[in-house]
């Protein structure tokens, strides 16, 4: 971590995320919110639903952003950080809107904004910008001051999210039978997307086979893959999967999806599988069901021993690598010299979107960027 201090420029961080329902009345119009503009009708909305109603209509993703919420509040405390926290979602209360609209009633004019993203892609980076620049157009017609928003880096590659990750597989491996354990496998898992979406991740040199969002995960499993062999001696064999696809068939997604993968390895003859869900920073929907309802249930279909490990979600390591990337930016703001913390090979993420970054589909506003109106 750095010595950096001093948030200024910044006088407010909002802790920007998805948004989920929180009862079974929530589920058809959250999922609305998700799918507008798409012309989806209601009955197929039920029918997406039912993983949401699985777990009484409840998806944790908002309760652990209160948790994340209350952890970034006192880590910024106990080191005298004297910087408010707020937190708005895109498709679920609190909107964006609303609480944009509250920071800047209390006075808030030049706000860094965490995304609960860590990696690039038009769905964990632009379509958030595209949400902050809707807003702010939104506040601006209603005759407010419009602040300025700097999104924080991609964090995919620091130390204070991949820590945490590192020890959650470490304590998946222990927890599994002593006589399959040296010879269990690694899966690691993100959200698939399509590939053209992919190839067009991050910045425009990085455009091509899987772009930055396929570079940056393969950077993380090895790094994990490596901290594990470091502490336990074993190198095990790991492998880049996804899940949660949706959409229409025909239309090109990552692959191999965790359950064909787990078939595939089952086949093989591997003992064990430890499933780690690093494209996710909490356990919300995906990873419940998808990991722990669809993927586990797979597993004892095959009778194949697996474990999932643990997503950063509040972890205090995390609390304080969001304080880094904080300071860092303000330090890069007020044009002092910073060495940006990051492990691997792909080093820092940019702090300011280039132009072309993670296109989106229909040309739209997004704030926080080189081509930005905010």
């Amino acid at each position: 971590m750095s010595d950096l201090r001093g948030p200024a420029p910044y006088d407010a961080l909002l802790l920007l995320s998805f948004g989920g329902p929180e009862g079974p009345d929530d589920v058809v119009p959250f999922l609305a919110n998700v799918t507008r503009g798409r012309g989806i009708p209601e009955e197929r909305l039920k029918e997406v639903g039912k993983h949401y109603f699985l777990f009484g209509g409840v998806s944790p993703i908002n309760a652990q952003n209160r948790a994340l919420l209350d952890a970034l509040r006192k880590d910024f405390a106990d080191h005298g950080l004297e910087l408010p926290v707020y937190w708005g979602n895109r498709n679920w209360a609190p909107y964006l809107t609303d609480t944009l609209r509250e920071m800047i009633t209390d006075g808030h004019r030049r706000i860094a904004v965490l995304a609960t993203s860590a990696y690039a892609s038009y769905s964990g980076c632009r379509q958030y910008r595209e949400n902050l620049a809707e807003s702010l157009s939104a506040l601006e017609a209603e005759g407010l001051p419009v602040p300025r928003v700097d999104k924080l880096r991609h964090y995919f590659n620091h130390p204070g999210f991949v820590r945490p990750m590192v020890d959650g597989v470490l304590a998946s491996l222990a927890d599994l039978p002593e006589d399959v354990r040296a010879g269990a496998h690694l899966a690691f898992t993100t959200h698939s997307i399509p590939t053209a979406a992919a190839d067009t991740s991050g910045p425009v040199e990085t455009h091509g086979d899987g772009g930055s969002y396929v570079a940056e995960h393969l950077d993380v499993a090895r790094l994990i893959t490596e901290a594990v062999r470091e502490e336990t001696g074993v190198d095990h064999p790991w492998q880049l999967v996804y899940q949660s696809r949706s959409g229409a068939p025909h239309i090109p997604w990552l692959e191999p999806d965790i359950c064909d993968h787990l078939e595939t390895l089952h086949a093989d003859g591997v003992p064990a599988v430890v499933m780690a869900p690093i494209g996710f920073v909490s356990d919300h929907m995906e990873v419940l069901y998808d990991l722990d309802t669809e993927a586990t249930a797979k597993a004892a279909e095959l009778g194949l021993p697996v474990r999932r490990s643990a997503t950063v979600g509040a972890d205090p390591r995390f609390a304080a690598a969001v304080r880094d990337l904080l300071l860092e930016r303000a330090a890069v703001e007020q044009g002092r010299p910073v060495t940006p913390c990051a492990l691997g090979s792909l080093g820092p993420s940019h702090d300011l979107c280039p132009v072309g970054c993670c296109p989106a589909r229909a040309l739209k506003p997004a704030a926080a960027g080189a081509d930005s109106p905010f």
